[in-house]
């Protein structure tokens, strides 16, 4: 019977990695098509930025308010449910030219994708032995959706329009939901309280884990420093001297789709106490691309360096920061999620907010001197958070 488990647990792995992909790549899919939506709705770059930082606030708000479930409600059908409600929104936000409704639906598609914050917690429950090797391969599908989105919405809206990109996703989400529904486990919830009792334990969990704060807020600024840089660069690349289209623009997210392909290599890593390292190579790696990307603004193989290895650099900061909190009891594996990654993206709008103010006050040199502010704030978390750990061990011996 253990082994017959085993084997299902097996074949879940990738279906849960595809459709993890598939649901992030919801929050991505509007930042190469910026331009081309902005000319639908009739409103200005700067304007039309905010519907991206809105779908990350709305997925950080999304995940405390819904994740926290996974730990009461059975988690398959809470992610069947969910996923079936996103697929309406998508439909809806490809058949507007409304600005307001475009925000409302951006938010919205945000929250709704929250179930691949219930599936990556769910890979950990189902691979005791080789836990950070397994989350990386998940994580790695989700990695491989953020980036791949951005192909894919540039090519299709190159081809079709931006409409279709939308009913595109809403397709594979319809697809996700099949294979879901006949692969994923379903995992009994073990929280025997009331909604407002479980998200109260959500909140007290934060003082009580020194690890998970540290690992929320490192992820927080990785992810705001991504948020930034991707959702900048589609206005960079589409004016002088690039004058790239969306489908040129989108094409870039091939060259970060590389790093996404070791993720499983950096949860082992973290799986053989080498945390500290992984994250301050990470840490080193962000900040030196930025100083590239600062340094030579127009060359375009200094840009394809740089977006390879600022991606990577990201890509090992969450792999091993998955690792270090699924070390936590697994009882609490979706109310830590909830915690680290509502700081991750609100981490994530906070970044979209500062770049398109930079961009607007400072072209793509401010914007750039933004990201690498926030990428020295995430080397101080680290040594900071090192430093504290050591004299916490030598206080227990």
């Amino acid at each position: 019977m253990e082994i017959n488990q085993e084997t299902n647990n097996k074949r879940a792995i990738p279906v849960m990695a595809f459709a993890a992909g598939v649901l992030i790549a919801n929050l991505y899919y509007n930042q190469p098509i910026l331009k081309d939506i902005a000319l639908s709705a009739h409103v200005s770059d700067a304007k039309i930025g905010k519907i991206s930082m809105l779908a990350q606030l709305g997925y950080g708000l999304g995940m405390f308010f819904i994740i926290p479930l996974g730990d009461k409600l059975r988690r398959k059908n809470l992610i069947l449910t969910i996923s079936s409600i996103l697929c309406v929104a998508l439909v809806g936000i490809s058949f507007t030219n409304s600005y307001p409704i475009l925000c409302i639906l951006s938010f919205l598609i945000g929250v709704l994708t929250a179930p691949v914050q219930i599936i990556l917690p769910m890979t950990a429950a189902i691979s005791k032995g080789n836990r950070g090797k397994t989350v990386g391969k998940v994580f790695g599908g989700i990695l491989v959706g953020m980036l791949a989105a951005r192909v894919i919405s540039g090519l299709v809206a190159d081809a079709f329009g931006w409409r279709y990109v939308f009913l595109l996703s809403a397709a594979l989400v319809f697809l996700s939901i099949i294979l879901l529904k006949m692969f994923l486990p379903d995992i009994p919830s073990n929280f025997k309280g009331n909604y407002l009792s479980l998200l109260k334990s959500t909140i007290t969990i934060i003082p009580k884990y020194s690890l998970l704060r540290q690992a929320a807020l490192l992820g927080g600024l990785t992810f705001g420093i991504f948020c930034s840089f991707w959702t900048t660069l589609t206005f960079y690349l589409s004016g002088a001297p690039f004058q790239y289209g969306s489908g040129t623009i989108g094409l870039l997210g091939l060259v970060a789709i590389g790093g996404a392909l070791v993720a499983p290599y950096f949860g082992k890593i973290a799986d053989n106490g080498g945390a500290f390292k992984s994250l301050l190579l990470s840490a080193g790696v962000i900040m030196t691309s930025i100083i590239l990307l600062k340094i030579f603004p127009y060359s375009p193989i200094v840009m394809i360096v740089s977006i390879f290895f600022l991606d990577i650099g990201v890509q090992t900061t969450q792999i091993t920061n998955f690792a270090r909190i699924y070390s936590l009891p697994d009882e609490v594996h979706n109310r830590v999620n909830t915690v680290f990654m509502t700081v991750y993206f609100i981490g994530g709008a906070i970044g979209t907010f500062f770049g398109l103010l930079c961009w607007r006050l400072g072209g793509w040199q401010l914007s750039t001197s933004q990201m690498l502010l926030w990428s020295a704030g995430a080397m101080s978390v680290i040594l900071i958070s090192e430093r504290l750990n050591k004299k916490r061990v030598k206080s227990k011996e």
